[in-house]
């Protein structure tokens, strides 16, 4: 007896077998997670989160025209925190692959999970990821557009703004600087949290440290693969924020469910 629970205990510790996945995979994982979606509609409680955030955000950057710079990082930093977002998500396929009757209100399951501490560690280090990317895009606005004096005719509004940007030297070297820049802080979350998230809810045992040992080794392990994720993650919230971001309400349930086939199709069983 003593013997077998040694033995079940270091196949828990061990860490989870990887596979190797092609592109076609990626199609597969969104397919998936687009049934998902459609049998567990999650759009109207995205829409309810979205919209006061979004308008919270934009009055407060419109009220100080000081930081309105930051209203695009914002927007697109929100990547940055989007696994986090997806966790009930990957809940509910979880609950659907195992059989079990699910609906949209088992995205709060996750307060129940036992890996609730690992998975809090890893929300603050993604929330600490988003903070550092917007004090870099502050100190790249102030390095480029910030030492150009303020367009008196639109009292520094968004016109000044946009002006600055598309018509200045200054304006080009910021988009290209920051850009580049946001692309290293999306590639390193996508890195640590594309397998980590669900292997902790799979694997409550698994722990904080072998969860992004595992995420990071899946990267490795299948570099074209996951960059192509990237890529297609990046496309669907441009896709889904340009009508207003009413988009999103769609494309983050769907890139959740997916996230976790892509997951399931990553890490042996």
């Amino acid at each position: 007896m003593a013997e077998a629970m040694t033995t079940t205990r270091n196949f828990e510790s061990a860490p989870p077998e990887l596979r190797r996945i092609g592109l076609e995979d990626l199609g597969t994982a969104l397919r998936r997670g687009w049934a998902d979606f459609l049998a567990t509609p999650t759009q109207l409680m995205f829409l309810c989160i979205l919209y006061p955030v979004i308008g919270l955000v934009a009055a407060t950057l419109a009220a100080g025209g000081e930081v309105m710079h930051l209203f695009y990082p914002m927007a697109a930093g929100f990547a940055l925190v989007g696994p986090l977002a997806a966790l009930g998500l990957y809940e509910i396929s979880r609950r659907r692959e195992a059989g079990l009757p699910t609906s949209w209100t088992d995205v709060f399951q996750v307060l129940r999970s036992p890996a609730l501490p690992a998975i809090s560690g890893l929300a603050v280090l993604l929330l600490v990821l988003f903070t550092a990317w917007l004090w870099t895009a502050d100190a790249i606005h102030a390095a480029t557009l910030g030492t150009l004096p303020t367009d008196p005719r639109y009292n520094g509004g968004a016109l000044a703004l946009l002006e600055q940007v598309f018509g200045t030297a200054e304006g080009q070297r910021m988009l290209l600087i920051g850009h580049l820049v946001g692309f290293g802080f999306a590639a390193l979350v996508l890195a640590l949290t594309v397998v980590s998230f669900p292997l902790l809810l799979d694997r409550p045992q698994a722990g904080l440290g072998q969860a992004i040992g595992t995420s990071l080794r899946a990267v490795a392990a299948n570099p074209l693969p996951m960059a192509a994720w990237g890529l297609i993650v990046a496309a669907l919230l441009l896709l889904g924020s340009l009508p207003l971001f009413i988009g999103l309400a769609v494309v983050l349930p769907v890139l959740g469910h997916a996230t976790w086939h892509l997951y399931r199709l990553v890490v042996a069983r």
